[in-house]
């Protein structure tokens, strides 16, 4: 078995090749040096001068010696491709592997996974000798709200609904609606596929409507491609349809938000503002902030989970309807002193788990 060090030496060489440009102008020692730091490989000029020595041995490597500084280049006309991949490559494909593998077909994560464990494999290979190489242990992505699991979904489904993507046709499914509690027989036209956090939704309308729903994913029980092209495609347009804030749910309308809030609150909206023009007056006990945002479920979420950091001002709707679900979150908190207060306490929760039941249109 090769050793580390041959390993690293044989990685830093295999980089160094890749950097030399075809044209004769070619690149310096002192370029390439820059290069091999770069992605990690703390080494000398004289190696860098060594390993382009000994490569020239084996490969058409070119040396332009009639100008200063020396520059070093493949000879002209000679084809050669370096199959492989370079140890950015390899941190860039480990860290999106799992990000991209609800997103991706099967047949496309089959022709991936290959990559995906060379660059494994790479990274492992260099991790002694190259502090770059282990740099996804220095690196971590989490998530800001309650640490759920995500919900499990069957890949043949999954793969279904890709396949019905790609291939811009209709499907027929059954999907489980946990807001009535309902298995439905649908005709769907699948425009999109967006993962949300934790869950995937496949964007899409219902025959024989037009109307835009979200369904998510793991929701779904059967699933056949039909024949029939999917309708609506032409008129569609992933990119404006998240930019209205559809995936925050809700009828995302614009809003002139104004409320209090509490100075501890306001050092961290100014570091994470609300939107483009938003504004802090400061008063005598806080702050008044003003913002132009869509009135979406996942805005209701937000003040919500403030308490009392936060008091909505205008408009008067969205103060009233917070207003009222927090008065009955209060009284659903009462001392339970009687039997009396236990039922009625068990009312509130009910209540206020109608009042802000909040999931997805089409789930």
């Amino acid at each position: 078995m090769p050793s580390a060090k041959s390993h690293s030496t044989v990685s830093r060489q295999w980089e160094l090749l890749r950097h030399l440009p075809k044209r004769e102008s070619g690149i310096t020692v002192t370029e390439l040096l820059a290069r091999l730091e770069s992605s990690g490989f703390k080494i000398s000029r004289r190696t860098v001068e060594r390993d382009l020595i000994d490569l020239s041995l084996v490969f058409p490597l070119q040396c332009s010696e009639n100008i200063t500084p020396q520059a070093w280049y493949w000879t002209p006309g000679v084809n050669v491709e370096l199959q492989g991949i370079t140890l950015t490559e390899a941190l860039s494909l480990t860290l999106v592997a799992d990000a991209i593998r609800p997103l991706l077909p099967s047949s496309m994560l089959s022709v991936l996974e290959p990559r995906f464990v060379h660059a494994r494999q790479k990274l492992k290979g260099l991790e002694d000798d190259n502090p770059a190489a282990r740099w996804l242990e220095k690196v971590a992505s989490v998530r800001p709200d309650l640490n759920l699991q995500a919900p499990d979904i069957d890949p043949l489904l999954l793969e279904t609904l890709q396949r019905a993507l790609i291939n811009e046709r209709q499907v027929q499914c059954q999907y489980y609606s946990a807001h009535t509690d309902k298995l439905s027989e649908l005709t769907l036209n699948p425009l999109a596929m967006v993962q949300r956090g934790l869950v995937t939704y496949l964007i899409a309308t219902a025959h024989p409507y037009t109307d835009v729903r979200q369904f998510a994913v793991h929701r779904f029980r059967n699933v056949d491609q039909l024949d029939k092209p999917a309708e609506g495609l032409q008129a569609f347009d992933l990119c404006a349809y998240l930019a209205s804030d559809a995936l925050q749910f809700g009828t995302p309308e614009k809003i002139q938000f104004q409320a209090w809030v509490s100075e501890r609150q306001t050092r961290l909206i100014r570091e994470t503002p609300l939107s483009a023009d938003m504004t802090l007056e400061p008063l005598e006990d806080g702050f008044r902030v003003r913002s132009t945002l869509s009135n979406t479920w996942q805005l209701h979420w937000w003040i919500l989970s403030l308490g009392d950091s936060m008091v909505v001002e205008q408009p008067p709707e969205l103060r009233a309807q917070i207003g009222k679900t927090l008065h009955r979150a209060a009284a659903a908190y009462r001392p339970l002193d009687s039997v009396a207060d236990a039922i009625g306490t068990v009312v509130s929760l009910q209540n206020l788990a109608g009042a802000t039941q909040t999931v997805a249109p089409g789930s």
